[in-house]
């Protein structure tokens, strides 16, 4: 499967923005769904995974109650909802697949990834 990932932009802080990852060459529901980010002069960390079906989602405490992760699979297309946008919400933006029954919060687990997209949030 080959994942594209847009959406990013430029945003004041408690500003919303709404990410989506786009499927090609496979179809999306055969494939759990995360996101990630980096932030500058940071490691790359796990935001939120989604199963295949939409039935088990997981975030990081950082986002957790102002992001929400979704899919639609039958636009072949993941999305992450951004509310209460934080200037430390700032980095590029990845969505990754993978086959595993749950998901993971690794990203060593993720076989394919998008090209990331740029969120910068400012105070």
């Amino acid at each position: 499967v080959q994942l594209q990932a847009y959406g990013g932009g430029l945003v004041q802080a408690g500003g919303s923005l709404r990410l989506s990852c786009a499927a090609s060459q496979d179809t999306l529901d055969q494939y759990a769904v995360g996101w990630f980010r980096r932030a500058p002069g940071k490691e790359r960390e796990f935001v939120a995974r989604i199963t295949w079906n939409g039935d088990l989602i997981y975030y990081a405490d950082s986002v957790k109650g102002r992001f929400t992760i979704s899919r639609d699979n039958t636009k072949n297309t993941a999305y992450l909802q951004m509310n209460s946008l934080k200037p430390e919400d700032t980095a590029v933006y990845y969505c990754a697949a993978n086959q595993m029954a749950y998901g993971s919060v690794f990203d060593g687990n993720y076989p394919y990834w998008g090209q990331g997209t740029l969120v910068t949030v400012s105070s």
